[in-house]
């Protein structure tokens, strides 16, 4: 969330006009160097809990729509911000679009965090009486291996690559229980 709110104020710095230049250059680095690392890592660590834990990726409406919410802001980054912050710091053009833009990016991330505090709604028609068993420990030492393995190959790359992070998260997928019920059902 800090990091959305960095670029929206960069953004904002560049609206001024005598600043937009270098401060989009900031932006777009920003974006590129910190938010998409961290946005990959911080999407997978939120999927991984809910796969793992017994909070699980179906039993709770909160938990969905913060899923819903997480892909969302993922490809909203990656296919809308990222290529006009580029076009932005090449041209050096303020523009107040992308203000707007990571201010809504800033505000979704705190209503999740607003989410999970709160833990609001019922649970999903798909929530089976039991209670799933978490993951095994190997699971969770995956899990922080994953993103750290997948942000130095982005660095080596120069491109965010979470394959490994995918990977986990489609072993979860398949593998947990309430996801055989609801593909029987």
């Amino acid at each position: 969330m800090s990091q959305a709110l960095s670029l929206c104020v960069l953004t904002l710095v560049a609206l001024d006009g005598h600043h937009a230049g270098p401060a989009m250059l900031m932006a777009k680095r920003l974006d590129t160097v910190l938010l998409a690392p961290m946005a990959n890592t911080a999407a997978f660590t939120g999927l991984l809990l809910a796969g793992a834990t017994a909070w699980g990726f179906f039993r709770h409406w909160w938990v969905l729509v913060k899923f819903g919410l997480t892909l969302i802001q993922l490809y909203a980054g990656i296919f809308l911000l990222s290529p006009a912050l580029t076009e932005a710091a090449a041209t050096a053009a303020p523009v107040w679009q992308l203000a707007a833009g990571s201010a809504l990016m800033a505000s979704g991330l705190a209503f999740q965090v607003w989410i999970s505090v709160a833990k609001p709604w019922s649970r999903t028609p798909w929530s089976t009486a039991a209670k799933p068993r978490p993951a095994p420990t190997w699971v969770f030492t995956a899990g922080l291996a994953a993103p750290i393995a997948d942000t130095a190959a982005g660095i080596a790359l120069g491109y965010p690559m979470p394959a490994l992070s995918l990977i986990m998260l489609a072993v979860l997928l398949v593998r947990r229980p309430e996801t055989r019920v609801l593909r029987a059902g």
